[in-house]
């Protein structure tokens, strides 16, 4: 009986897609095949579209990086299983049909991953809540390399493809003195077995790609054809900084706006706003949208006073990092230029800031003219939250404490979380699949029933197929890495991947020390005790030095290992090209060891960690960030964990009680692996000028103390390799990691976001 319901189901499909085709799908291309799709998705996601009642929320971020949408869509339209088998049928490939669907270009790290995986969660859990953002031509840029150099191209992604659609609303925004006309695109967002909510993105009709010269430059000055050209376009001078400011203030400015018509149209007569509407500000890029609330409410008649209580009752900001280049701060005098409608609004928020400090430290404007974002979000703000225990409790006794001791009632944390369904249904069915076998398939709906996966830690049977299913993962990524780079992969070697934003803190270059430690360990005749491929997926900013040089570094020893037969059997160094959410997808199920090697105290949460944890790979990293929660759950058996802790390393910066340059000076075995980076070897095939700036950055510098914690790290790091080859014991730690990750499921996150702070 099932098998003949499956049949029908089937068939009911493929007279769907025929339909949707205007021919057989057997007869159908590929591009015809998606187009179809995506009507279909349209169609099932319109039904889920519900009225909102009371509070909805309004998240507001200056990334989304939602990855590609179509299976995503159709696994939370519960039309996956249906779509895929009709399609097999008719001799087509949904996996190919994939391949018409362009990689959406609206973020690029964590933060912005975050809040797609949010956006997901809130649909799910059937919340109203919506996303505000901007619409980038060109994403932050497609990378390639060149002579191993990371080299910057605008990622043209935007098609008729594309599933954020131009509306005819638009609303005007005044930069400089003049107006533009903001204009509303919407894309649909499906929950899993839920409502469907919208991500708004805004961008100009006037924006021209044509202006972009050689690589990524354009004229930053033409506000009208650049605005929303590039995320994060390059701020290494005042014209750069100046579009920052721009841009934040076009999403905020169009966002106020289109929150305050959304709530009228309901009923909502503005004196009540808190009541109809939530606003998360995303980190510090949507900070205006404080003071512009508090400057459209008193267009609409509204005291003063009365604005401000308003909005901080209806605005709640989340601190993402305590690196100062996060936490926005902006001369004067650039906001007078760009938003002079602004500053006395913000003259007033800071008049009324010091009335209830004595601490100039906590000041909006400080004694230098200078505009702090975050202090604002603060002081005008019901709620501060951090995004790990951590990270939480740094803010509250280093970086924030004067706040803190200020209004402690509005601290709270709110440990981050991801979308579980994309990345495991989606990207590792077959892992899925034996999950489902064993457990059932309620976790896919409440991610906390993998903990029933702990009845089968000792299970030779399941563990030897989890094993299988690595194996097979590996041999995916493997084949896909040689199609996309020509790159061969040693699939029975442990794979260790580091795949994160390229910055210093990340410690990029501390991964780098350890592999140049094995290529010289292998030339001397000491072998690992395990063949090791090590993966790095990551971007560096256009306009950080040395984080490229960190890139120049990386690729430059991978071509001298692999040059050299005698290493190459034992080490391997794979550097995948634009590393993006399509990438992750591949990467992630493949990962033996997940790298999160930050500096402790400077990783807010990560949520690589929580997605290559939830596919059994075991963590190597410090206690830093969401690892803390991580080694918590899993224990300290599961988990591999080094370095100086985040108060050492605090302690360390206050004390200015850090030399690089004694570690070199006095560590012969770190200076060895120091100095290679200006090696012969290294200067045949490298470029002497970023590499000779990567090693004095170390010796001098090496603001991220990557000495610091490089000779446990090698230690750490060879024990796990030891480890790796009794491998149903490693099977065993594996599948301990899958069922505990259930805690860092987003669809939590949210709930409690709900419960603590938005209240829809």
């Amino acid at each position: 009986m099932y098998m003949k319901g499956v049949a029908h189901m089937s068939e009911t499909m493929t007279n769907k897609l025929n339909d949707l085709c205007k021919k057989d799908i057997k007869t159908a291309s590929n591009e015809e095949l998606y187009h179809a799709l995506l009507k279909l998705v349209d169609e099932r996601s319109q039904q889920q579209v519900h009225s909102v009642t009371g509070r909805k929320l309004y998240y507001i971020s200056a990334e989304f990086l939602i990855g590609k949408l179509l299976s995503n869509n159709l696994i939370n339209l519960g039309l996956y299983d249906d779509v895929k088998e009709a399609l097999a049928a008719a001799g087509k490939s949904l996996a190919d049909i994939e391949e018409q669907e362009p990689e959406p270009s609206l973020g690029n790290g964590g933060l912005g991953r975050l809040a797609a995986c949010f956006l997901d969660s809130l649909a799910t859990l059937n919340l109203p809540g919506d996303g505000v953002g901007l619409r980038y031509h060109c994403g932050l840029f497609h990378q390639n390399f060149k002579n191993n150099i990371q080299n910057e191209t605008p990622d043209f992604w935007l098609t008729d493809q594309c599933a954020a659609k131009a509306t005819d609303t638009v609303f005007p925004v005044s930069l400089a003195g003049k107006t533009y006309s903001a204009r509303l695109y919407k894309l649909p967002v499906t929950g899993y077995e839920g409502r469907t909510n919208t991500l708004n993105l805004f961008d100009l009709d006037t924006v021209d790609e044509s202006v972009i010269g050689d690589g990524i430059s354009f004229d930053k000055k033409d506000i009208a054809k650049n605005l929303t050209l590039f995320l994060y376009p390059d701020d290494s001078d005042e014209d750069g900084r100046l579009l920052r400011i721009y841009q934040q203030y076009f999403m905020v400015s169009a966002g106020a706006q289109l929150i305050l018509d959304e709530c009228m149209t309901r009923g909502c007569n503005l004196h009540d706003l808190a009541d109809y509407a939530a606003i998360q500000i995303n980190d510090t890029h949507p900070s205006m949208v404080i003071p512009e609330l508090i400057r459209l409410l008193g267009l609409h008649g509204i005291e003063f006073e009365e604005a401000v209580q308003i909005v901080t009752d209806t605005c709640a900001y989340t601190n993402h990092t305590i690196l100062a280049e996060a936490l926005e701060k902006w001369p004067r005098h650039y906001l007078d230029t760009v938003v002079p409608q602004l500053m006395p609004i913000i003259e007033k928020l800071d008049a009324i800031a010091k009335t209830r400090t004595d601490n100039a430290a906590l000041a909006i404007i400080d004694q230098n003219q200078v505009v702090h974002m975050a202090h604002m979000d603060i002081h005008f703000s019901h709620s501060t939250n951090g995004v790990a225990t951590l990270h939480t409790q740094i803010l509250k006794e280093s970086e924030l404490a004067g706040f803190y001791q200020m209004y402690p009632e509005k601290f709270n944390n709110k440990t981050n979380g991801i979308t579980f369904r994309r990345w495991l249904l989606k990207c590792n069915p077959t892992l899925t699949s034996e999950i489902e076998n064993l457990i059932g398939d309620g976790f896919k709906k409440d991610a906390s029933e993998l903990k029933k996966l702990l009845a089968y830690t000792d299970d030779t049977e399941v563990l030897s197929k989890i094993r299988t299913i690595k194996k097979d993962n590996k041999q995916q990524l493997a084949a896909w890495l040689a199609d996309k780079q020509g790159i061969q992969l040693n699939t029975d070697a442990m794979f260790s991947i580091q795949s994160k934003r390229l910055h210093e803190y990340k410690r990029q270059q501390l991964n780098l020390l350890f592999l140049i430690h094995e290529y010289l360990e292998i030339k001397a005749g000491h072998v690992p005790a395990t063949p090791l491929v090590s993966i790095f997926g990551a971007k560096a900013a256009p306009a950080y030095i040395i984080a490229k040089d960190i890139i120049h570094g990386l690729l430059t020893l991978s071509q001298v290992i692999s040059e050299d037969p005698q290493v190459s059997r034992w080490l391997q160094l794979a550097f995948v090209e634009n590393y993006n959410v399509s990438a992750a997808e591949k990467m992630i199920p493949a990962c033996d060891l997940s790298e999160q090697i930050s500096l402790a105290s400077k990783e807010a949460s990560g949520t690589g960690n929580m997605k290559f944890m939830l596919n059994g790979a075991l963590t190597l990293g410090t206690m830093d960030g969401a690892n803390v929660e991580i080694c918590n759950l899993v224990g300290k058996d599961n988990i591999y964990i080094f370095g100086k802790s985040s108060q050492e390393v605090i302690q360390l910066y206050e004390t200015s009680g850090y030399h690089s340059d004694q570690y070199y000076d006095n560590d012969p075995l770190i200076q060895n692996l120091v100095d290679f980076i200006i090696s012969k070897e290294m200067i045949r095939i490298g470029d002497p000028e970023n590499l000779c700036r990567l090693y004095k950055d170390l010796i001098s510098k090496d603001w991220f103390m990557t000495l610091l914690d490089l000779k446990e790290y090698i230690a750490v790091k060879e024990n796990v390799m030891a480890d790796y080859e009794d491998r149903m014991n490693w099977a065993g730690k594996m599948l301990i990691n899958t069922a505990k990750a259930g805690y860092f499921s987003s669809d939590r996150t949210i709930a409690e976001y709900n419960r603590d702070i938005w209240k829809l």
